[in-house]
């Protein structure tokens, strides 16, 4: 309807001298449901270029498109400043409800992505350090945005750059070194391995940096300097050993949190990987006639190799250091370049990161302009904000990280507390337990705009009622509820919908708010992957299942006595499938019972 729409506003607004493009044609969603079904700043945008007052244009593009308009329309109306408005019939929103049934887990997929082949880098782990709150907000995010993406009818790759070198590693494997008598036995559970590499990298942190060392300091930091080279160079093999040992540990934790979580990864590309071939490409770049540009790309000094950035408003990053070391950037630049070489159908390319990476990135896509410029128009980083809670940031420096598997075992603890006293066998109860805790979680990330900061409110995070993640869980529950209700009376059940008679007397003459809502989910869901925003999502499921339970408080769906309870069953088999498909677009999973 939205789409028939534009085209009739765009065929009227030609009649007056607006030569406009459906695409440019703004149509919204009222705020206030009274004013219509859809809305226009059409007149507005162009009344002064046209010099004619904008109510005055309002009414006549509004004469012109009712020689036009879909049979759909019941009425036009202009309001405000100039703003044409659009209501439309009840009985061709009640046919839009039967439509979206027969689509069923396919409704809301509108094939309309430019991009067709995207890769989505996110959650990117260090290897011996713990998989904390922030992985996890990556996780989420980037997830999501994967999901988007594929909705949209794209091919997603989604790609882990996990961090397997560098100084962190030699700061822990310094201090395991020094606890050799400590490192967990084979058979130990994967928790305890990484807990024990955690230790050590706050061990060998804090002796790097000196200040509160826990152990002897001594020549810490240039012994630790000097086992990063030997990492790096693979020169020591019991040095190796302690390396391969410690990231298979971290490697195996993570694949079991990627499982509870949801998430997947369709190709993993090592930063050890990356290294040689980025130091490579920067070496060359630093170099006379690697490039077309007068000006090298890269510029030693003091015996680095740095990227200039102040010439275009950035600052200055070092890419190589004065050790002949390939720094983060480096890597990256071997990341990026490595990403379009083995995928170079590639359309876009999407990383999710913290935002206090936002001005890194900046410079490393200059850079990579410079290097390629298809790598760099075609990338986008997403920077994203940070989860707090009362005692501030977290730190895995100090030892204090928040990793996921606590935050997840805190709030699941909580929801177990809130079922306890319903009938679930255990084995029910644990795995409900943990959808509606990381359904919570998540939909806490997800509800805010991603550079925004989150503080975190356990409490209000598995409400049952309200803005929550278990209040659409439990509403889509509540739906399936009603559904094995009618099955058991048979009254629309799912097999029977296509005999559905669909005739005027069997549509209610009047729709809610409910059905509108439903028929704006394939929008809401394009404009979430459009502006990479799951919070359009999460915002609008909030008021679908606000709509669908003031429904079900008011009338009553099963009735073999009602003619029109088939509608409201297939009403509300619609309003479930589409809270099932909004919530899988969040990484969210919709439990059996609750």
């Amino acid at each position: 309807m939205k789409e028939g729409i534009i085209e009739a506003l765009k065929q009227a607004a030609q009649k007056f001298g607006i030569d406009i493009k459906g695409a440019q044609i703004q149509l919204d969603y009222p705020e206030n449901p009274e004013y219509g079904d859809f809305s226009t700043n059409l007149a507005m945008a162009h009344a002064k270029s046209l010099k004619i007052a904008p109510k005055v244009l309002a009414e006549k593009i509004i004469t012109a498109f009712k020689e036009i308009q879909p049979n759909f329309i019941d009425s036009i109306t202009v309001a405000g400043p100039g703003f044409i408005n659009f209501k439309i019939k009840d009985q061709a929103i009640a046919k839009q409800i039967l439509e979206a049934a027969k689509k069923g887990s396919e409704y809301g997929k509108k094939v309309s992505s430019v991009a067709k082949n995207v890769l989505i880098e996110h959650t990117d782990p260090n290897a011996f350090k713990a998989f904390h709150i922030g992985h996890l907000m990556a996780n989420a995010i980037g997830e999501s945005l994967s999901r988007l993406v594929e909705f949209s009818g794209a091919k997603t790759t989604r790609i882990c750059y996990p961090s397997d070198i560098g100084l962190h590693i030699a700061k822990s494997i310094w201090a395991v070194k020094r606890h050799v008598a400590e490192i967990p036995i084979d058979s130990a559970p994967i928790q305890m391995k990484t807990e024990f590499l955690g230790r050590m990298y706050v061990e060998g942190t804090q002796a790097y940096d000196v200040a509160g060392a826990m152990v002897p300091i001594g020549p810490a930091k240039a012994e630790i300097d000097a086992l990063n080279e030997i990492i790096y160079k693979k020169s020591d093999a019991d040095i190796n050993a302690f390396y391969e040992q410690g990231k298979a540990w971290s490697m195996e934790h993570f694949e079991l949190l990627y499982k509870r979580l949801g998430t997947k990864f369709d190709d993993y590309l090592y930063e050890s990987q990356m290294a040689p071939v980025g130091l490579e490409i920067v070496n060359k770049a630093s170099k006379k006639g690697f490039c077309f540009w007068k000006k090298n790309v890269f510029e030693e000094s003091e015996g680095a190799v740095v990227f200039k950035g102040e010439q275009y408003g950035l600052h200055t990053r070092v890419f190589i250091n004065s050790h002949g070391l390939p720094t983060y950037e480096a890597k990256e630049v071997g990341l990026n370049v490595t990403k379009f070489n083995k995928y170079p159908n590639t359309d876009r390319s999407i990383i999710v990161t913290a935002n206090e990476q936002n001005d890194y990135f900046k410079v490393l896509l200059k850079a990579l302009s410079l290097l390629d410029e298809n790598i760099a128009t075609k990338t986008k980083h997403i920077g994203h904000g940070m989860l707090r809670f009362a005692s501030g940031k977290m730190s895995s420096r100090t030892g204090k990280v928040i990793t996921a598997e606590t935050l997840i075992s805190d709030i699941r603890e909580l929801v177990q507390a809130k079922i306890a006293e319903r009938k679930f066998s255990k084995e029910e109860a644990d795995t409900l337990a943990d959808v509606i805790a990381i359904g919570a979680i998540k939909y806490t990330i997800l509800r805010q705009s991603v550079g925004s900061d989150i503080v975190f409110d356990s409490s209000a995070s598995i409400s049952f009622e309200g803005d929550s993640g278990p209040y659409l869980q439990y509403s889509a529950v509540r739906a399936g509820a009603v559904l094995e209700k009618a099955k058991q009376e048979g009254i629309g059940a799912l097999k029977n919908l296509s005999a559905l008679n669909t005739a005027a007397e069997n549509l209610p003459e009047k729709v809610s708010l409910l059905e509108k809502l439903i028929t704006r989910f394939p929008d809401i869901a394009e404009r979430a992957c459009s502006e990479y925003a799951p919070q359009h999502v999460a915002n609008y499921l909030i008021n679908l299942a606000g709509a669908f339970n003031s429904f079900y408080a008011q009338q009553q769906v099963v009735n073999a006595n009602d003619p029109l309870s088939p509608y409201y069953v297939t009403l509300t088999q619609v309003f479930r499938q589409t809270m099932i498909n909004g919530l899988w677009l969040l990484g969210i999973k919709v439990p059996e019972r609750m």
